[in-house]
């Protein structure tokens, strides 16, 4: 039996509110040297409080509902 079957079978073994416990400690291992699951979760929250941040920063008056027809057409510009 591999350790991930040896953690399985003793996991299943417990009481659910024990099994939140386990997960927890899994939890904060993998914060804590940024692997897994919960290092993902954290990295993706601490994205979408920068571009929060960045977008509450633009100020009142930065419109957004701009689309691409905002956005005009690229025009060829004249040789020098």
């Amino acid at each position: 039996m591999n350790i991930t079957q040896t953690l399985q079978t003793h996991i299943l073994a417990l009481p659910s509110h024990i099994q939140a416990e386990v997960l927890g400690f899994v939890e904060y291992l993998e914060q804590k040297h940024g692997v897994g699951l919960a290092a993902k979760k954290s990295s993706e929250q601490q994205t979408e409080a920068f571009i929060q941040r960045m977008t509450c920063s633009l100020g009142d008056d930065f419109p957004d509902d701009i689309d691409s027809t905002d956005l005009g057409e690229d025009n060829i510009k004249d040789l020098l």
